[in-house]
């Protein structure tokens, strides 16, 4: 392949480095040299795959759906971690604290992640206006911003939206299914003081989005090289265990829907650009 594929990364932990070097080696190794790009957040990552600074993007959904929009959802669908799909989010509460359904929100305060995180924050809002607790109306809204730009990746605002619910500060918070399960093993969270009410139903997470102009020989080329690393192979396991997955599987829109449905109900992205 005559140029280096150049594959924006955003980097929301030092590891993320780390992650890209083994990658682009293993790449190098197989004839098919790849150029790692780093952005500070993936508003600035979305606006190079569309100035052709990058030709591929490992986005988070909010960023995916970002550059679908601003493509005319002609931007090319890439891979995603098997750990990326039918995540879902726990919503809360603690076992004595009366509440038994959702309705019994109403009127309560709920702890919410970063204001761009789509698994802590946006889609929390869209499943709660399905329940009928309007964002704005029907219940007090307690954000927690940490690392706002990065949608979610750093899960600081999560944890203390989960922490303010343990020190009762508020009602309920939400917490992605993964990171809810990890914190309970880990002892990070007291699970004998709380309980999951409701979850929302299945999303997808991160993607790998490509320019619409692309040569899509180059995109599947570049597609059948990643689907090569093996989590079996002890050069990768070390790669893929940062980066949360056991194998790379093809990508999908369908997994997205809730991340459209929560953006059109808050007008999100348009209001989260122009502040």
């Amino acid at each position: 392949m005559s140029e280096n594929i150049k594959v924006g990364a955003v980097i929301y932990d030092p590891k993320v480095k780390v992650i890209w070097g083994i990658i682009a080696d293993f790449f190098a190794k197989e004839g098919c040299p790849i150029e790692p790009v780093y952005y500070k957040d993936y508003k600035k990552q979305v606006e190079g795959l569309m100035a052709k600074e990058i030709d591929i993007a490992w986005n988070s959904p909010l960023a995916w759906l970002d550059a679908y929009l601003r493509t005319d959802g002609t931007c090319l669908m890439g891979s995603m971690r098997d750990t990326d799909q039918d995540r879902k989010t726990y919503l809360i509460i603690r076992k004595d604290s009366g509440i038994t359904k959702l309705q019994d929100l109403k009127g309560k305060t709920i702890g919410l992640g970063a204001v761009d995180s789509p698994q802590a924050r946006l889609i929390p809002i869209n499943f709660l206006r399905k329940a009928g607790l309007a964002y704005g109306k029907d219940y007090t809204e307690k954000r927690f911003d940490i690392a706002v730009s990065l949608h979610g990746d750093h899960v600081g605002g999560e944890l203390n939206a989960m922490k303010a619910l343990e020190n009762q500060e508020v009602d309920a918070s939400f917490a992605l299914d993964l990171n809810w399960k990890a914190w309970k093993a880990a002892g990070t969270i007291d699970a004998n003081q709380l309980v999951c009410l409701a979850e929302t139903e299945p999303f997808d997470h991160c993607i790998f989005v490509a320019r619409p102009d692309l040569s899509k020989e180059k995109f599947a080329k570049w597609t059948e090289i990643l689907h090569k690393i093996d989590y079996s192979n002890p050069d990768h396991k070390e790669m893929m265990d940062m980066e949360g997955l056991k194998a790379w599987v093809p990508g999908r829109y369908t997994g997205f829907g809730q991340i459209q449905e929560a953006n059109t109900y808050l007008n999100f992205l348009m209001e989260f650009h122009h502040e």
